[in-house]
């Protein structure tokens, strides 16, 4: 089944002007964006950036847990983050996932790979193609 979701952003002004970036289909609300939470600190607003990290932490986080069930060895927990570097003037300059998991009857080497792979196959690593992705797995 094809799905899409949708989310709309308000902006006034120039690029130092204000936004709202409004979350269409869960209605998990609104929430301010402009250029100094972009560039500076976040100060209360969200960015394009933090939003690709929450995207691309979840369908990680999903695509790992998927392997891993797939293998015979499916997760207690997962926590992953994701780090998005912007550079003003050059974009989005790379992202780093650091995965921490709760897996019964793994060893570390088959955990890494297992993150590695999904690193690949996700498909919002595989939508971020452009941008170098780097990865930190561990048991705990």
């Amino acid at each position: 089944m094809t799905t899409m979701r949708s989310a709309h952003t308000d902006w006034e002004g120039d690029l130092l002007g204000k936004g709202v970036a409004t979350f269409d289909s869960s209605h998990l609300g609104s929430h301010p964006v402009s250029w100094p939470s972009r560039a500076e600190e976040a100060n209360g607003s969200t960015s394009p950036e933090e939003l690709i990290a929450a995207a691309h932490s979840s369908c990680f986080s999903m695509a790992l847990s998927h392997a891993l069930d797939a293998a015979g060895t499916p997760p207690t927990r997962l926590t992953t983050a994701a780090d998005v570097t912007f550079q003003p003037g050059e974009g989005i300059t790379g992202i780093h996932l650091t995965v921490e998991g709760t897996v019964e009857g793994i060893d570390t080497a088959t955990f890494v790979a297992a993150a590695e792979e999904a690193k690949a196959n996700c498909p919002v690593s595989q939508a971020l193609g452009g941008t170098a992705i780097t990865l930190s797995a561990k048991l705990v």
